[in-house]
């Protein structure tokens, strides 16, 4: 058995095992959103938050079930005991995907409740994402043993996701 690999969740119901797991979630479900954030916003259409964030929580929802299935059934033995068990540990520990969305969601709710702008709303939500971005590959890097500098570099990496949104945003519109 390898050392550095952690032991296996006693519940089905415990957080991810690992950091990249946590990051990987977290990424994941905020680059999810950003794109959706862009793509739903329509210069000169309605401007629809409330089916936006709609679409945004059932996408990030059906993301994280679909990458928590298919991780079961590649990891899947046959004659396993316990594959419901398994099943369902793989898909609730997708669940930094579906958090990960919240933030926008929340944005366009509140948006919706306040009748605010559609394009300060996409220029604010794909900013505090991109922040977001930063914020994990920052702080799940420190939590995996990189020194600060490297934690940092490593948020500056997935903030320049973020921005590489950003700008085919304002590109393809």
């Amino acid at each position: 058995m390898n050392d550095q690999s952690p032991a296996a969740p006693a519940s089905p119901f415990a957080p991810p095992r690992r950091g990249a797991d946590w990051m990987f979630g977290g990424v994941y479900g905020t680059v999810l959103a950003s794109g959706l954030l862009a793509a739903l916003e329509q210069e000169g259409g309605d401007y629809t938050p409330f089916y936006d964030a709609s679409w945004v929580l059932v996408t990030a929802a059906a993301a994280a079930l679909v990458h928590g299935y298919s991780h079961h059934m590649t990891s899947h033995q046959a004659g396993a005991a316990h594959r419901w068990h398994v099943l369902v540990r793989a898909l609730w520990n997708e669940w930094p995907v579906i958090a990960a969305a919240l933030p926008t969601v929340l944005l366009l709710v509140c948006a919706g409740l306040a009748d605010w702008n559609s394009y300060a709303v996409t220029a604010i939500g794909l900013g505090l994402n991109t922040a977001l971005l930063f914020a994990w590959g920052s702080f799940v890097a420190l939590r995996v043993g990189y020194r600060i500098a490297s934690s940092l570099l490593i948020g500056l990496a997935d903030a320049t996701i973020g921005l590489v949104i950003i700008v085919a945003n304002a590109l393809i519109k």
